[in-house]
């Protein structure tokens, strides 16, 4: 089979859980969606990728191209931070400046209830990843790790269909698959954490690493142990199939609504490193 070659695309969306039902918000049955190509899987010096999807968005600002994952590019006998490297390096090789994600997490704080929406704005990594670059020849600055003016557009495209969606929080990411402890959960509230997952690092920084801002809209379903309650299966279960396509239209709306030149600030994040560029 001849290597195929990485179509230019503006926009990257990591599907996670909030949209696995449906596949990723790439397979959202809409209007202003449109399939160039599917099930593109490319070489990459990290491993042979996940398949991608190839969409076409119309939108007032003209239509504009996506390469949507499945799930993080996460596949069983792959590891997950190089399934990460290799979704990261086809959104580089595509131009990608834009990176959108879904997921659905677990409630650290008692204020957040399932079903509510978060799109963090800060995050705490507990995962052993190490050494995780697709280009490495940056200084990634990590004080403002998630693009406000995407997070803003999440905000309002959720803010429609949602009864609470929460601006701010902090996303702490964990390994898993597992669920946690009762003693580990409360050790992660006392860090700060308002949300528990496994979908955010080390794609945020890695965003960064290739010149790209990033947002991610994440979905509550279910109390973390020991938080309120026991969560029940039929619950998660039932809010990741009710809710899929709802996530799903608000990535979509954001790929249709954001400015590419937004004066975010996450360029200026990002700085030229210091020390020799890693050896491939």
């Amino acid at each position: 089979m001849p290597e195929q070659r990485v179509p230019q695309a503006d926009f990257g969306i990591c599907g996670g859980s909030g949209t696995l039902s449906i596949g990723t918000a790439g397979s959202l049955p809409d209007e202003r969606v449109t399939v160039l190509a599917d099930r593109l899987v490319f070489d990459t010096p990290f491993g042979s990728s996940p398949a991608f999807t190839h969409i076409r968005v119309d939108g007032p600002h003209g239509p504009r191209e996506a390469l949507s994952v499945r799930m993080h590019g996460w596949r069983r006998g792959v590891k997950r931070a190089d399934a990460s490297l290799q979704v990261f390096w086809v959104f580089h090789e595509a131009g990608v400046r834009k990176v959108l994600a879904d997921g659905g997490v677990g409630s650290l704080n008692h204020l957040l209830d399932p079903r509510d929406v978060i799109i963090p704005n800060d995050f705490i990594d507990l995962t052993i990843k190490q050494d995780i670059y697709v280009r490495g020849d940056h200084l990634l600055i990590m004080r403002q790790p998630i693009c406000p003016d995407l997070a803003d557009h999440l905000h309002a495209a959720a803010s429609v269909p949602f009864a609470r969606v929460f601006r701010r929080g902090t996303y702490l990411v964990t390994d898993g698959p597992r669920f946690e402890s009762v003693a580990e959960v409360d050790y992660m509230r006392r860090l700060g954490g308002d949300v528990i997952g496994q979908s955010l690092a080390p794609e945020v920084f890695l965003a960064r690493d290739i010149g790209a801002c990033y947002a991610g809209i994440y979905i509550v379903v279910n109390y973390a142990e020991g938080v309120i309650r026991q969560w029940e299966h039929g619950e998660l279960k039932a809010i990741f199939f009710e809710e899929s396509q709802t996530i799903a239209r608000c990535v979509i709306d954001t790929v249709s609504a954001a400015d590419l030149d937004a004066p975010c600030g996450c360029a200026d994040l990002r700085k030229p490193s210091l020390l020799d560029t890693p050896e491939e």
